[in-house]
């Protein structure tokens, strides 16, 4: 058994760079930073910054095209991904980017926009993108037929 997956908290580096494959998928490629401090031997208070580079795919990628902008805080729960490409001169090189199965807006939306401080949570296996509490949460939309229910 084996497993991969990777949970970041962090602040998106730049906004989404968004494109749309023939057969109409949509792919969002951004930066994600993600920093620790402490305290150095000296006292000094240290930051380390570490850079993610985040993809997602459909309703995903729609969804940050849409919302997700340089400086917003995100939570990203996914894959690790190494590809390799040959650049213009020939050599091999290597990438390794996050590949985003769920993604949450966090902080504020006066981050970005308004006021109201909520969080949004978007799944990839949804079928749509609208916000959603949990990808295991039941969808509790009025069923007709309950009104059996012992409780």
């Amino acid at each position: 058994m084996s497993v991969n997956k990777v949970i970041l908290v962090g602040n998106v580096g730049k906004d989404p760079e968004v494109r749309h494959l023939d057969s109409g998928v949509a792919v969002a490629n951004f930066p994600l930073a993600t920093s620790e401090t402490y305290l150095a031997k000296n006292g000094d208070r240290v930051t380390t910054t570490e850079w993610h580079n985040i993809v997602l795919w459909r309703g995903l990628a729609d969804v940050a095209e849409k919302y997700v902008t340089k400086g917003r805080q995100l939570y990203i729960e996914g894959r690790i991904r190494t590809r390799s490409y040959d650049d213009k001169d020939g050599n091999k090189r290597y990438i390794t980017e996050i590949y985003g199965d769920v993604m949450q807006m966090l902080g504020s939306r006066n981050d970005n926009q308004s006021s109201d401080n909520q969080s949004s949570q978007y799944n990839e296996n949804q079928n749509s993108s609208s916000p959603k509490g949990s990808q295991n949460e039941p969808d509790f939309e009025e069923s007709e037929g309950d009104d059996d229910l012992p409780f």
